[in-house]
């Protein structure tokens, strides 16, 4: 590529010698430019060279040994992805959840159980105050009856339920037992007591001022299982239990 002459000298422009292309083009020969132009290329490949180094010794260095770079970083961002998961789910895997559930279900059963517990020793508390107590202060017991509250309890005491925080008596047929005295309303106690009294098959042996009697009849001494009429100082002098049993199978009183 020659220089453009001009006479006997190289033709300038701009302060810059002139080529002449191949094909006829003029190229302005620019050497400051183009020293400029060499030492920022040099500068960019010493940095590049730099950044290589850097990255060879913070990098390339924790994979010797490594054939295939490209598939041990795929399976080390698997093992990652896995341990995120292992993290987010407290490392508990499928045998461990199991585990926990037992555990958790175990708690839980403990507490219902507790809980149910204490709700039946309320129940029954409720019950014996609520129940029980209206049999030991009932009037009609005292005034009709010739046994005490507790053989009666024993007796009817069945008959008795808490419904709505409120004592209701039903009949054997489990429906509730309604007042004769008042039309559509429930019985109070000692009425309901009286209805179920009316309707107990031995009613005269429990009634006060009963006058009867009956073929087992013991004139003294002490009860005798089995027995089916007994007086009123043998009934008092028998335990609890014998005498809830004594009236359930049918006993009587002796007048």
């Amino acid at each position: 590529m020659p220089w453009k002459m001009d006479g006997e000298t190289i033709a300038m422009k701009d302060g810059n010698p002139v080529w002449v292309g191949n094909d006829g083009t003029e190229i302005v020969a620019d050497y400051g430019h183009a020293i400029g132009k060499i030492n920022e290329l040099t500068g960019e490949s010493v940095s590049r060279k730099n950044k290589l180094r850097e990255y060879e010794e913070k990098y390339v260095k924790h994979f010797e040994g490594v054939d295939d770079p490209a598939s041990f970083l795929s399976e080390a961002r698997k093992a990652m992805e896995i341990a995120k998961n292992l993290d987010a789910k407290k490392l508990i895997d499928a045998g461990e959840v199991e585990k926990v559930k037992g555990e958790v279900s175990k708690v839980y059963e403990e507490k219902l159980s507790a809980a149910q517990m204490a709700l039946q020793e309320k129940d029954a508390i409720l019950t014996k105050e609520m129940i029980g107590g209206r049999f030991s202060r009932s009037r009609f017991i005292a005034d009709k009856l010739a046994i005490p509250a507790d053989l009666a309890e024993a007796a009817f005491g069945r008959n008795f339920q808490i419904k709505d925080g409120k004592v209701i008596a039903v009949g054997h047929d489990g429906r509730e037992i309604y007042s004769r005295e008042k039309p559509g309303e429930v019985a109070d106690f000692d009425e309901a007591l009286s209805i179920l009294v009316d309707g107990y098959a031995n009613k005269a042996a429990i009634l006060k001022g009963s006058t009867a009697s009956g073929g087992g009849a013991q004139g003294g001494g002490g009860y005798v299982p089995g027995q089916k009429t007994v007086t009123l100082d043998q009934l008092n002098a028998m335990k609890p239990k014998d005498r809830a049993e004594f009236f359930t199978k049918g006993g009587t009183i002796q007048g």
